[in-house]
C-alpha cells in the first residue's frame, strides 16, 4: 500500500494598510450581503368594492366591501376575517401575506 501526500509551498506576502482595507471591505460584502427587504403590498380597485392585492408581483388576495364591512381573503383563497375599516382590512392582509409568503422579498436598495 503506498500513499501519496502532496506539500505545498507558503509563500510570505506583505500587504499595506490600503491593500488589507480593501480586502476587508470586500469580504464583508460577502460574509454580509444586503439585507433583503419586506416587499410592498400593491392595491387595485377591481371593481367597485373590490380590491386585489399584488405582493411582490404576485396575486396577494382580496378585500370585498360588503355594506359597511371588509370580508378579506388571503392568496390562497382562504377567509382572513372581517373588518370596519377598509385600511385595517388592507393591513391585515399585508401583515398575513409577509407570514404565508416569507420568501417573496427584493434586496434593499
Amino acid at each position: 500500500m503506498s500513499t501519496t501526500v502532496a506539500h505545498r509551498q507558503q509563500a510570505e506576502v506583505t500587504l499595506d494598510t490600503q491593500t488589507i482595507e480593501v480586502i476587508a471591505e470586500i469580504e464583508a460584502q460577502v460574509v454580509a450581503p444586503e439585507q433583503p427587504t419586506r416587499v410592498e403590498t400593491t392595491w387595485a380597485e377591481a371593481d367597485s368594492g373590490l380590491w386585489v392585492a399584488n405582493h411582490g408581483g404576485y396575486y396577494g388576495g382580496t378585500v370585498d366591501r360588503q355594506g359597511d364591512h371588509f370580508f378579506v381573503a388571503d392568496t390562497f383563497g382562504e377567509y382572513v376575517g372581517d373588518f370596519r375599516s377598509l385600511d385595517e382590512a388592507k393591513a391585515r392582509l399585508t401583515d398575513r401575506l409577509h407570514v404565508l409568503l416569507p420568501d417573496v422579498i427584493r434586496p434593499t436598495v
